[in-house]
């Protein structure tokens, strides 16, 4: 910081041996130290985007390097919002309520709010959405997703590796879209139902992400009615884990299959969906529609 203040307030190229006399925390460094010291502070604020510049006071004399940042070089422009803008602002400060980026989250609002900006402009207070990221794995799954890595999490007892296409909300609760490296199709995931530590498991920029409309096939099936039940047809001998805890039921089946009654949790249509062709739903009609827009998603990807 010193350094860069420095740099910033000279009008004309400051030499080494100037830098050395201006800035605390070099002055009782050692040549070598101060050397070494200076170029690994130079080379990082050029690494965050710093443009500090190189040159020479002296035509004359071009071997006396100085430096220097200019002010218009590093100075932003002007932030100009609309209202909605804004208001999209304030809702994303908000989904790091409970996340480790809260407080540079706060400081961003902060600034904008000391420009004169205010991201809670264009929205009533009573009607604001309630976002937060209360999930513990919210952060690693959000950077793998901004990353395009795979990330590794346990699921309703099975080990997941997960290529992730999308992170979204849906009434409250947090949903990670993407390619199920473990059951080989595009699922969905609620966050809170995560168990244990999401990892990564692969490099950046290693996920492919399928044509929008796979995703938006996928992010219209967590809209879909969520029945506490259903009836589907179970080849005989079938689906073990899906009829274990199911109760038999009177209707009618194909031949070769069975009739029961099954308890769905959350994400019914991607769990009766891995079964197929050994599983068909029978009622409601709703669930059926949203398997087949499931199945549909997959085909389409592969």
């Amino acid at each position: 910081m010193n350094l860069t203040i420095c740099l910033l307030m000279a009008r004309r190229f400051v030499e080494r041996e100037h830098i050395r006399e201006l800035v605390e925390g070099y002055h009782d460094l050692s040549q070598q130290a101060f050397e070494r010291t200076f170029e690994r502070d130079k080379e990082e604020l050029r690494a965050l985007g710093v443009p500090v510049e190189t040159g020479s006071n002296d035509p004359l004399f071009p071997d006396e390097v100085g430096y220097r940042i200019r002010r218009r070089d590093f100075e932003l422009p002007p932030l100009e919002f609309d209202t909605a803008e804004l208001a999209a602002l304030g809702v994303a400060s908000g989904v790091w309520d409970s996340a480790r980026l809260a407080d540079s989250a706060t400081t961003a609002v902060a600034k904008l709010r000391a420009s004169g900006l205010d991201p809670d402009a264009g929205r009533v207070a009573s009607f604001a959405p309630n976002v937060g990221a209360h999930e513990p794995g919210f952060e690693a799954l959000w950077q793998a997703t901004l990353e395009q890595r795979p990330v590794a999490f346990r699921y309703r007892g099975v080990d997941r590796v997960v290529e992730p296409w999308r992170l979204t909300s849906r009434k409250g609760a947090w949903y990670l879209v993407g390619y199920d490296r473990t059951r080989r199709e595009g699922r969905s995931f609620k966050v809170s139902r995560i168990d244990g530590e999401t990892r990564p498991s692969g490099r950046p920029g290693t996920v492919t992400r399928p044509d929008a409309a796979v995703v938006a096939a996928h992010l219209r099936s967590l809209d879909a009615p969520r029945p506490t039940a259903a009836i589907v047809a179970v080849r005989d001998g079938a689906a073990g884990e899906l009829v274990r805890f199911a109760t038999p039921s009177d209707a009618a089946a194909p031949d070769g299959f069975s009739a029961w009654r099954v308890e769905l949790g959350q994400d019914a249509a991607g769990d009766l969906a891995w079964y197929a062709p050994d599983v068909l739903v029978l009622d409601p009609p709703e669930l059926l529609a949203a398997v087949r827009r499931h199945l549909e998603a997959v085909a389409a990807w592969e």
